[in-house]
């Protein structure tokens, strides 16, 4: 194998025990490119996408394995013949707790909680309980999964859809039948051309009123004009991790919708991710050295 490029040579402590002979580079992705880069073979690159452009000073690349779930923007870019992996089940855990933080904070009303106590106004309020709702979770990966294990421990009956039907998980097509029938919808899908867009009027038109929409995938899947109309009408509420566009400008109008709570993509930050992150890398090129096939592959050569 010839050269592993990492973002950061602090990374290399975090891999494990790699076979011999492996030469190791270290490249964030920012020009002038150092010579080593071009004997690259396997490469990780940084963990926000600004390295779409960069794939002509890896001449001899095989396989790019990356620190996200999300590995939308690197389909149309990707060299003929590389291999894309993504960081499948690094983030899960963290994402799915943060869509639970999301649901309970909207149901017992914790943002004007917080008004309330920067004003010292004691205020008892009305509040909902999870227990007992059925929440659609739209997209049955990791984090879907991983979601819906943690709404079953809160008394939750959950119904998982996927792209097509299978054992335990309702296909898209099913949708439409689907909404009304609950309370909360968690989007934990990835943003594809079946899914840009996807929440727009009807979708949102067909839930419940007083339904929870939570966003912890990508902006795009959203129709924002269209949620920015419930929410003002007060008929429905959410969480969002993401939005279109994002970052959200200082002036748009999500900020100050009623009903909403919006985090800055925060779902898979937690202290502790970079570790999880290059033990799958380190797992991945022990495989790729081996001639093993390699896991989380979203894009074959």
């Amino acid at each position: 194998m010839r050269t592993l490029t990492l973002p950061s040579g602090d990374a290399v402590e975090m891999l494990g025990e790699l076979p011999d002979g492996i030469p190791l580079a270290a490249w964030d992705g920012s020009d002038p490119a150092p010579a080593a880069i071009a004997d690259t073979e396997f490469w990780v690159p940084p963990y926000l996408p600004g390295a779409l452009d960069k794939f002509a000073a890896m001449p001899g690349l095989r396989v790019v394995q990356l620190l996200t779930a999300g590995f939308e923007p690197w389909l149309p870019v990707i060299p003929d013949g590389v291999v894309l992996c993504n960081g499948r089940g690094v983030h899960g855990s963290s994402t799915a707790e943060l869509a639970l933080t999301g649901i309970l904070a909207l149901l017992r009303r914790l943002p004007e909680v917080v008004e309330q106590q920067a004003e010292h106004r004691w205020a008892p309020l009305e509040t909902y309980e999870l227990a007992g709702r059925r929440a659609l979770v739209v997209g049955a990966g990791d984090i879907g999964r991983r979601v819906a294990d943690r709404l079953r421990a809160f008394e939750v009956e959950v119904t998982l859809v996927g792209h097509t039907a299978r054992d335990g998980v309702h296909g898209a097509s099913e949708l439409a039948d689907l909404l009304p029938r609950h309370s909360i919808v968690v989007l934990a899908t990835p943003l594809t051309a079946n899914t840009w867009g996807l929440v727009d009027a009807a979708f949102l038109g067909a839930l419940p009123d007083g339904a929870l929409v939570i966003n912890i995938s990508r902006g795009g899947v959203v129709d924002t004009d269209a949620l920015l109309a419930e929410l003002t009408s007060r008929r429905l509420r959410a969480f969002l991790d993401v939005t279109d566009p994002e970052p959200l400008p200082s002036d748009h109008p999500l900020w100050t919708a009623p009903g909403v709570l919006i985090t800055p993509h925060i779902g898979g930050g937690t202290l502790g991710w970079e570790r999880r992150a290059y033990q799958l890398v380190g797992d991945q090129v022990r495989r790729y050295a081996r001639g093993e096939q390699l896991i989380n592959v979203v894009r074959a050569r």
